[in-house]
């Protein structure tokens, strides 16, 4: 494979990741606007429908790669925010995971703005980015691990009953899935199969388990605020994944 060839194909794949994520974020960002439910920062009034409009235009950013920088740098600080107005809930009772998932689950977030913003800027190596991109994703990975299998019972509630063999059997088998993407990517082993299968079951998640009951109740807001976090952390994984994939052809090119 020749420098050329590879740059084109670099240049083919590694946008649609950012999309996804860019195209959630901004659903959330009007989801939270229509619903009036500020989650953490329902203390902090005064700067939550500034958090939502970053939301909204840094979505809207992360659609143009003359703007996708600076959409991925706002986005990764408003869900930094967002997951250290977790802290607070974690510290009051540090036993009851939620608080934790919760916390992770904005973090996956910010690791996707990160990725973005990083990738573009000239200060990271792309060896310090992808190890970076890894590990920060391989903990979030880990985290839904933990967060699944402490409530089970609750998971395998949104599994589609029509789904063969059995709810629990895939609440079982996803929790685990999660814990082997998580050491895939925390000890680099089959890192971009792995992140490339999480993205998949994440955007079957959203499909198959939110998207059902989104139609089914369409004005629980907490339908349409799960479903598009589902796939904004979705396109986080798949960010990884193109940037793994973009390391590897340009590992190739260089062989070459």
């Amino acid at each position: 494979m020749t420098a050329a060839t590879a740059d084109s194909n670099i240049g083919l794949g590694s946008s649609v990741g950012r999309h996804v994520f860019g195209a959630a974020a901004l659903a959330l960002g009007l989801i939270t606007l229509a619903s009036h439910d500020y989650g953490g920062w329902h203390q902090l009034r005064y700067l939550a429908y500034a958090a939502v409009a970053a939301q909204i235009l840094g979505g809207a950013a992360m659609q143009f790669r003359r703007t996708e920088k600076a959409g991925g740098g706002v986005l990764g600080a408003v869900y930094l925010v967002s997951a250290l107005l977790c802290v607070p809930g974690i510290v009051a009772a540090p036993r009851i995971y939620n608080n934790w998932g919760n916390f992770f689950e904005q973090f996956s977030l910010v690791t996707g703005g990160a990725i973005v913003y990083a990738r573009l800027s000239a200060a990271p190596s792309r060896e310090t980015l992808q190890l970076v991109g890894r590990s920060l994703l391989g903990i979030c990975a880990a985290s839904f691990a933990l967060e699944q299998a402490f409530y089970l019972g609750a998971t395998a509630k949104l599994v589609p009953k029509w789904l063969p063999p059995s709810p629990m059997f895939w609440a079982v088998t996803t929790t685990v899935l999660f814990a082997l993407a998580a050491v895939a990517l925390l000890t680099n082993r089959m890192a971009l199969l792995a992140t490339r299968l999480l993205t998949m079951m994440l955007v079957i998640f959203g499909l198959l388990v939110w998207m059902p009951l989104l139609l089914s109740d369409p004005r629980n807001h907490t339908n349409w605020s799960e479903t598009a976090e589902t796939f904004a952390i979705a396109g986080t994984a798949w960010i990884l994944a193109d940037l793994l994939g973009e390391y590897r052809l340009k590992g190739f090119a260089a062989a070459d």
